[in-house]
C-alpha cells in the first residue's frame, strides 16, 4: 500500500463520493434508454443523470478506490485527464452546435445526459486529479538484492 499522498487522498475521497453519487442517482433516474428516448432527472435539482450516467459514476469511483491502494498517482492523473476530456465534450454537447454522435443535444454518445453544472463539476474533478498527480511524489520501489 502506498503512503499517504494527495493522489491517494484524491482517489479515496473522489472514489467514495462517486460510488455514493452513482447509487443515489438510481433513486432519481434509473432508465437505460438511448438515443432520442433518453430520460434524465436532476439529482438535488442540479446534476443531470440516468442509468448510464450512474454506472459511469460507480465505475470511475471503483477504479479510483482500487487505484488508491498501489497506483494512486497514475490513477489520479488518468481520471483527471478523463474528466477534463469529458468536460470539454460536455460543453460542446450543451452548446447549440454539437459534434455529431460524440456530443450533441445535451448528451454524450447518445447515452449520458450532461448539463453545464455537470461540466463544471467535471472540470473541477479533472483539475484536482491532475494537481493531485503533480503534488504527489513518485513511489520508489525497493531494489532487489
Amino acid at each position: 500500500m502506498e503512503e499517504a499522498s494527495p493522489a491517494r487522498l484524491y482517489c479515496l475521497l473522489v472514489g467514495a463520493v462517486l460510488v455514493i453519487a452513482g447509487i443515489i442517482g438510481f433513486f432519481y433516474e434509473a432508465s437505460f434508454a438511448t438515443g432520442d428516448s433518453i430520460r434524465s432527472d436532476d439529482v438535488f435539482g442540479v446534476l443531470s443523470v440516468n442509468g448510464w450516467h450512474n454506472v459511469v459514476h460507480i465505475s470511475i469511483g471503483a477504479l479510483l478506490l482500487i487505484g488508491a491502494g498501489s497506483a494512486a498517482r497514475g490513477t489520479a492523473l488518468f481520471v483527471g485527464v478523463l474528466y477534463l476530456v469529458l468536460c470539454v465534450l460536455g460543453f460542446i454537447a450543451t452548446s447549440n452546435n454539437g459534434i455529431g454522435f460524440i456530443a450533441e443535444n445535451d448528451t454524450l454518445i447518445k447515452l449520458v445526459p450532461v448539463n453545464n453544472e455537470d461540466n463544471v463539476l467535471h472540470l473541477i474533478l479533472g483539475i484536482t486529479g491532475v494537481i493531485a498527480f503533480y503534488a504527489s511524489r513518485p513511489v520508489r520501489r525497493a531494489a532487489a538484492a
